[in-house]
């Protein structure tokens, strides 16, 4: 989960593996799998690093072949 905040400065969590796209229209807008858009303060570099953030915690980036990284020795 991430925390971000709204336009009138309340802020609630959204589950990061549901998000699909971060865009900036100005506003940082995240559309979610479900078809869901919320529109928030947070900038959408600050969302990004926060899904990353996420990912690390629950070990969704352990792996090294989703990382990136050259096959292991």
């Amino acid at each position: 989960m991430i925390q971000v905040t709204r336009l009138n400065g309340t802020t609630f969590t959204l589950n990061a593996l549901y998000i699909e796209k971060v865009e900036t229209f100005p506003d940082t807008t995240i559309t979610l799998t479900t078809g869901a858009k919320y529109v928030v303060l947070d900038t959408a570099a600050d969302v990004n690093s926060r899904i990353i953030e996420f990912y690390k915690a629950v070990q969704l980036l352990s792996n090294p072949h989703i990382r990136g990284d050259q096959d292991e020795e």
